[in-house]
């Protein structure tokens, strides 16, 4: 029989938990080593004691674990102030960032596979929370650069320096057409489908400025388009909930 593998201390955020079996959960994490896991944490539904209050949504904590196969039990849990990516305050978030962070777990949970390690998307997902968190931030604006993190971390970002043919730099004042399949292809004349972007905005992705409203709306477009192609078909509760808090707000859809 094969040993308990044993982990101490581990940086973590909770994405998603559920009821299992009488009195426990489990807990599904990202974590910064060891990508998305999950846990069982026993006791959880009876006492908070189980956790210590530690793993809350949207809230950096260390967590230790054992297991011998997929599914491992927890055995610890601190919140941290210290670790990569630190999130230490209670959460916060409301309205509209609230659902960013849940979007954003969503997106984790369909398209991360568990046990396959991602530090840096640990890193981006952790900096998308800290600006969440801070009212001077553009919650917009950071949804949508790790959006494009994400596809590249699953090795599905996309080409948006230059064009998909011939290689050349992109030009700012050129409209360009873009393939999921291979990138941007100059556009002559009158420029007509729905994945029609300029070479300003294609830039403004790449390097992550995003700091006008039509590049912000391009990213929103492209971005959409590319994350549907790798759900394959598979729908996002939390964009439907967006949609509809914009609706009944009377906001058109920007997120």
């Amino acid at each position: 029989m094969s040993s308990a593998r044993r982990v101490s201390l581990e940086p973590a955020l909770l994405l998603h938990h559920y009821p299992w079996r009488d009195t426990s959960r489990i807990l599904e994490l990202l974590t910064r080593s060891f990508g998305r896991v999950a846990v069982i944490a026993r006791g959880s539904r009876k006492s908070a004691a189980a956790t210590g209050g530690a793993l809350q949504p949207f809230t950096t904590c260390l967590v230790s674990w054992s297991a011998r196969g997929e599914m491992g039990y927890l055995t610890g849990a601190e919140r941290s102030y210290g670790a990569p990516g630190g999130i230490g305050e209670v959460n916060t978030l409301v309205g509209e960032r609230l659902m960013s962070g849940f979007y954003a777990n969503e997106l984790l949970l369909k398209l991360l596979q568990r046990n396959d390690p991602h530090p840096a998307l640990f890193d981006a997902y952790a900096t998308l929370l800290q600006r969440l968190h801070s009212p001077a931030q553009d919650a917009v604006r950071a949804l949508r650069i790790f959006e494009k993190r994400l596809l590249e971390e699953l090795g599905w970002g996309l080409n948006l320096e230059h064009e998909a043919t011939s290689g050349a730099s992109l030009g700012p004042g050129r409209s360009y057409r873009y393939g999921l399949e291979g990138g941007a292809e100059p556009v002559d004349g009158v420029a007509e489908g729905t994945l029609i972007f300029s070479g300003e905005s294609l830039l403004s992705l790449a390097r992550e400025r995003l700091d006008d409203p039509r590049s912000l709306a391009d990213a929103r477009r492209l971005l959409r388009a590319a994350l549907d192609r790798v759900l394959d078909g598979r729908p996002l509760r939390t964009r439907e909930v967006l949609l509809e808090m914009r609706a009944h707000a009377g906001r058109p859809d920007g997120g």
